[in-house]
């Protein structure tokens, strides 16, 4: 089981989270469509879904599959920081974090960190 899933198609963002997982203890999984992060969240819910709403996938299509499939899990979005209709749009959706690319990558090892924390 993936304790942190993510939605994101950049390989070397997708590399920078996998070892901060890596550093923290976690197993992380990327997906790269919204098909394969649905797979992955039957198989056993994560402890945190982290979406990249710049990805070329449908995130927003996988913020309201993330909130139908697995309640319980904590979902955070990025994106960049000028992007605020898709802010609101992700909000809307149902993602009730959504931050700054910069933001997530200076607290990445915090953030992460809360899939070891959360029950």
């Amino acid at each position: 089981m993936a304790q942190v899933l993510a939605l994101i198609d950049d390989i070397f963002f997708q590399a920078k989270i996998g070892e901060t997982a890596k550093q923290l203890g976690l197993e992380f999984r990327a997906c790269t469509t919204v098909d394969a992060l649905e797979s992955e969240l039957t198989r056993e819910p994560p402890k945190l879904v982290v979406i990249d709403l710049n990805a070329r996938a449908n995130p927003l299509d996988a913020i309201s599959r993330v909130t139908m499939s697995a309640q319980a899990t904590a979902l955070i979005g990025f994106l960049s920081h000028v992007q605020v209709d898709l802010a609101e749009k992700a909000r809307a959706a149902g993602c009730r974090e959504v931050m700054p690319r910069s933001k997530f990558t200076q607290n990445m090892a915090t953030i992460l960190g809360r899939a070891k924390s959360d029950p």
